[in-house]
């Protein structure tokens, strides 16, 4: 089976219609940036929520990015930048195929940055629904 892929298109700001594909990190990579996360947000005194499990994603992906945002930010900020080489630009919303890298011009709205963080760590979370099932 393949690895998880979305495509985002931003609806407001200065990025309206610009499309993003984000594509789900390996499971290795993604343990290890979980196990990361889990060990920063412990050393910073973060818990997680008792019905984490039990979130719907969106709700999860909130609360996630919530908790790192609470970790020191010299540890933070490489776990962040991690979420975001998940996503590419589509220059030519009308030809899906062609992707590249993110540059900085791609995105001009910070609240467009937060939004794919979001939706990255969305496409990660699943597992733990599934797992608390």
């Amino acid at each position: 089976m393949a690895r998880k892929e979305i495509y985002y298109t931003e609806t407001k700001g200065r990025d309206a219609g610009k499309v993003f594909y984000i594509r789900e990190m390996s499971a290795t990579q993604a343990e290890w940036w979980a196990i990361r996360a889990g060990m920063a947000m412990a050393r910073s005194g973060v818990d997680l929520p008792e019905n984490f499990a039990d979130m719907g994603i969106a709700a999860m992906a909130g609360t996630g990015l919530k908790m790192v945002s609470q970790i020191p930010p010299a540890e933070a900020k490489p776990l962040l930048d991690e979420l975001m080489e998940c996503v590419q630009c589509v220059p030519d919303a009308s030809n899906q195929n062609i992707k590249r890298r993110l540059i900085d011009d791609d995105i001009e709205e910070i609240a467009t940055r937060l939004k794919l963080r979001a939706e990255v760590f969305k496409l990660h979370v699943d597992f733990f629904q599934a797992a608390a099932q």
